[in-house]
């Protein structure tokens, strides 16, 4: 059994714990997918004591698995086997703001909501908005990106610099602060989406956006899916520029309304955002918007200019996830996340509305990106239930592969979906195993995710 008490030479004792509420904390997200104890949990402050650590399990042959907020929907940090777990929660330090530049360094600890309320005095923020409080160094790891991914992108496009902590213990600075560059390999795109497999991170250099002045929100419904997608191909096809464009089934509108206790229409929904300088713009946008919807047959348009309106919709979405929760307690999410091609959007969402029929199930996702979130409820105890929501998964994510989409928009491969990369991936996977291999020969850093 491995000695623990060597962990206290280098960090203080408090943030040291081998407790069984603290691993239990620390040993599941928000997923369905099974708990898993750690063996010790530990909190650095500074890169030099995360890069003391790791040279200590790496002795001791112990797996390494970093957490940030545990709001991962794939089981992205569980620990499978066990060992030491990394949480970045105390080392959450905004180290410098950069208006000028239009960037912030920052600790992997960084709440990300925490950090655009900083950024708010500058006139800036960071764009990548997953919607549940993650932290920084989680972001990057699973190259999050969320509701406004249709103008902005996602986190890989505003990680500019890293200093990351090899599986060896070793310190490396990858990328500069330049706005752009074409020196060498794109080191920081390697490790952003690697989830904690090749490196960890414990800083970042993060480019930052201007706070639009102005913000027109709508909410417009529709008879049918099909003329709620092929709106968002229409608007995006007309040269707009939403900030935000987010797809809810007319069920996921129902939920909405008794869990929040909403008077909303219960029919296919759009909920869309524009930003810009002047509220006039916004205004003759909007009358363009208007009438592509009303092209499709727009039940209602509910629309409004501001700050006060934004909040409002954007409330309505963030709330999605808690509300499907609430409403079916004692049950578990499965929640699918796969994206394809905007064309083959309106396809997409309607095989995979078709595909759960028969179980517990939720449409919504990121329309402007072509990113559909499938959220099925269920029992993982009852194997029967079960089977077959895992064949809905299977039937989903094949066919966005056969739409050259992907079995992950934004949610990460972590457990669930590793069986789903050769057939994604093919010959390439091999070169993504070797690179593991290089970079961390014992399979140490989170070991069982990424590859069966």
């Amino acid at each position: 059994m491995t000695d623990f008490s060597e962990l206290k030479a280098i960090l203080d004792e408090r943030r040291v714990s081998s407790g069984e509420s603290v691993r239990h904390l620390h040993s599941h997200d928000e997923s369905f997918h099974a708990p898993s104890l750690p063996d010790v949990v530990v909190w650095p402050h500074t890169t030099e004591e995360a890069s003391r650590l790791v040279r200590w399990a790496r002795e001791k042959r112990v797996p390494v698995t970093a957490w940030g907020a545990g709001t991962s929907l794939e089981g992205n940090p569980i620990p499978v086997r066990g060992g030491m777990v990394m949480d970045f929660n105390e080392m959450n330090r905004i180290i410098a703001v950069r208006p000028e530049d239009f960037q912030a360094d920052v600790q992997a600890g960084v709440i990300y909501k925490e950090l655009n309320k900083r950024l708010a005095r500058d006139g800036l923020f960071f764009p990548p908005d997953p919607g549940a409080a993650a932290t920084i160094g989680g972001m990057i790891g699973n190259n999050a990106s969320g509701i406004r991914s249709v103008r902005y992108g996602a986190t890989k496009d505003y990680v500019m610099r890293l200093t990351v902590v090899l599986p060896d213990g070793e310190v490396i600075h990858a990328g500069n602060r330049a706005r752009k560059s074409s020196s060498g390999y794109n080191l920081p795109a390697l490790f952003t989406g690697s989830e904690g497999t090749l490196g960890i991170i414990t800083e970042a250099t993060l480019k930052l956006a201007g706070l639009p002045v102005n913000f027109m929100a709508v909410r417009a419904t529709f008879p049918t899916v099909l003329n709620a997608t092929t709106t968002v191909y229409q608007i995006m096809r007309a040269g707009l520029a939403p900030a935000a464009m987010e797809f809810l089934d007319a069920n996921v509108v129902r939920v909405l309304n008794a869990d929040r206790d909403l008077t909303l229409e219960e029919n296919p929904t759009l909920l869309m955002e524009f930003s810009g300088y002047s509220r006039q713009g916004l205004a003759e946008e909007m009358a363009f918007v208007e009438e592509i919807c009303q092209q499709n047959g727009a039940l209602s348009i509910d629309r409004g200019i501001g700050a006060e309106e934004r909040a409002r919709l954007w409330e309505i979405r963030h709330q999605t996830y808690e509300s499907i929760k609430r409403y079916h307690t004692g049950l578990s999410p499965l929640i699918m996340d796969v994206a394809v091609p905007l064309s083959r959007y309106s396809e997409m969402v309607d095989f995979s509305k078709n595909e759960v029929r028969d179980l517990t199930a939720y449409l919504f996702g990121h329309a402007g990106d072509g990113n559909i979130h499938v959220h099925v409820m269920d029992d993982p105890q009852d194997a029967k239930r079960w089977a077959r929501v895992e064949e809905a998964t299977r039937s989903i994510v094949m066919k966005a592969l056969e739409f050259e989409g992907t079995c992950t928009g934004e949610h990460g491969i972590g457990i669930g979906k590793s069986r789903f990369m050769e057939t994604e991936h093919g010959a390439s996977l091999m070169l993504m195993k070797r690179l593991k291999a290089l970079l961390d020969p014992e399979n140490l850093f989170n070991p069982g995710k990424f590859f069966l």
